[in-house]
């Protein structure tokens, strides 16, 4: 009978023959050995919400959309409005762009909120009351963001805005057919239930008392105030604010526009007025902006669907005059640095009204008198804790500098939640560190399937301007699961067995569903075949020592 030894680093024992090759402990050839690691995932680094992306969207490839939908409430209380106005940093940066088309991550995440709506899915609040008091001035994306997380974190927190509704930009800027109120009002109401208090109708007018008053205040006024421009206009001109007019529009006021519009902006705001002058009845809506469509600070995907709705686009022209039922245009050129420059060259637009759609700014004048608040080019100077120079006051989203979107909104609210907490507890919260990022070159992709990303269904261009229903439709359950299973897991282990197969050593162990592999030293030679044949590059080789 030949020599027989245990085999002692598996998690089972067996017995071996001394001729065998577990027997002879390969591993003392080794050079360099493998290491199993975790690396930022494109689509997670590019989140302004800071959402573990390809961690929800690993629970929703297993069908798991529960767990998924936690996995969002972890950092963003918003999925649902997310899923329809985010406009898709992580798709941009995701991998998969780079073999086919990127996994459509924003879709996914739309259904999985609205199957929350549907199913009544609810977070609680598991951490004991601090005792602590915090005011948030703004019932927009970010304040609400933050008055959720706090809430979880066991403060209590009261929310004051001068509107009649909470909601904010989400529901007086961004018109119904892309975000339907019932939807906001949907995600609103969990965080309400929470715990948290809402004052609605109640302006702030002054800090002094609040301050005495609450344990940290957190400023998050949005940008309600459209900038204005001095165009010289006849006594019959109508000039409209693209602010002042999608407030208005959500109060039921309904703009006397006419049949001709012009539009002059080219952001996501001038979009959304045009595509809403449609809808009012407008036979003509023209978009009149400086620049070239490229240098557009508007996001591709509100232009395209703009002139998919017939409006017109009048790049590089600027409106010097406006009449009564006409507005006068110069025609623009670009200087060697990209700034538009007149050219002495005009026309007549047919208009009935001009819609100004130049930008938007917070109201400042909360912080205007307080003198360790420190304002720059229409902004609240803010530390890396987003505390202002007043002790225990905060401030974020448009109020501080800023991309103004939704979703940096939400990151906002949830960054200063955690720091106010950490401030009114005597600490400091730590930002984990950033592993290093997953690149498209770490990756195998030959081994993923081709797979092209699922459309969402549009209502027919003919419908989307005689109405103000939503545009995009969602996911079903299948789809979901679908384009979820095309994420490739970039820099992390996806258990898919391709070490465990390849090991020429039998060297690579497996721990069980969920926990991975472990490696075997004393037989692993340093071959490599591992991160070689590792599809998602979760595997690294390093110089070992004996």
């Amino acid at each position: 009978m030949p020599e027989a030894i245990k085999h002692g680093p598996l998690p089972f024992a067996i017995t071996l023959d001394v001729g065998s090759s577990l027997a002879n402990k390969t591993g003392s050839w080794r050079t360099e050995r493998p290491v199993y690691l975790d690396r930022m995932p494109p689509c997670n680094d590019a989140c302004p919400a800071g959402e573990n992306i390809q961690e929800w969207l690993s629970h929703a490839e297993a069908g798991d959309y529960e767990t998924a939908w936690r996995q969002i409430m972890v950092d963003n209380p918003f999925p649902a409005v997310m899923g329809r106005v985010c406009y898709r940093p992580c798709e941009t940066a995701c991998n998969r762009a780079t073999l086919d088309e990127p996994v459509g991550i924003n879709s996914v995440e739309r259904f999985l909120g609205d199957e929350a709506i549907k199913q009544g899915w609810s977070v609680a609040v598991e951490a004991p009351p601090s005792g602590k008091r915090v005011l948030i001035v703004g019932a927009g994306p970010s304040g609400l963001s933050a008055a959720y997380h706090l809430a979880l974190l066991g403060h209590e927190v009261t929310v004051r805005d001068n509107s009649p509704e909470a909601g904010g930009m989400m529901r007086y800027g961004i018109p119904s057919y892309r975000l339907p109120r019932d939807v906001v009002d949907a995600e609103i109401q969990r965080i309400v239930d929470l715990g948290v208090r809402l004052e609605l109708g109640t302006p702030v007018t002054e800090l002094t008392g609040e301050l005495a008053e609450f344990d940290a205040v957190f400023l998050a006024v949005g940008a309600h105030v459209g900038r204005r421009a001095d165009i010289p206009a006849g006594d019959s001109a109508r000039i409209v604010d693209a602010v002042s007019l999608l407030a208005g529009l959500e109060s039921g006021e309904e703009p006397l526009l006419g049949r001709r519009v012009a539009v002059y902006g080219g952001g996501n705001t001038a979009m959304d007025v045009a595509r809403t002058a449609r809808r009012l009845g407008a036979s003509d809506a023209v978009v009149v902006y400086r620049r070239t469509r490229e240098r557009m600070p508007a996001h591709d995907i509100e232009v395209q669907e703009a002139l998919e709705e017939g409006v017109r686009m009048r790049w590089l022209s600027t409106i010097v005059y406006a009449g009564e039922d006409r507005v006068l245009i110069e025609k623009m050129r670009l200087d060697d640095t990209g700034f538009p420059q007149p050219t002495g060259e005009f026309e007549e637009l047919d208009a009935d009204s001009v819609v100004l759609a130049l930008g938007q700014q917070a109201e400042l004048s909360l912080v205007q008198d307080l003198q360790d608040v420190r304002i720059t080019d229409g902004v609240v100077e803010v530390d890396t804790r987003m505390m202002t120079g007043h002790a225990g006051l905060f401030a974020g989203g448009d109020m501080v500098p800023g991309e103004r979107t939704v979703t940096v909104a939400v990151g906002h609210g949830k960054k200063a939640a955690r720091n106010i907490d950490g401030w009114l507890r005597g600490t400091t919260y730590n930002h984990p560190d950033r592993p290093a990022l997953a690149s498209y070159d770490r990756l195998n992709t030959w081994y993923y399937a081709d797979a092209s990303a699922t459309l969402r269904p549009q209502l027919d261009v003919a419908r989307r301007i005689t109405t103000f229903d939503e545009v995009t439709g969602g996911l079903t359950a299948e789809n979901a699961l679908f384009e979820a299973r095309r994420c490739m897991s970039c820099g992390n282990c996806l258990e898919c067995d391709n070490c465990f197969g390849v090991c020429p050593d039998n060297a690579i162990i497996k721990l069980g569903p969920g926990q991975g592999y472990e490696i075997d030293l004393d037989f692993c030679k340093g071959c490599g075949l591992c991160a070689a044949e590792c599809p998602s590059g979760a595997i690294t080789m390093v110089r070992d020592r004996f």
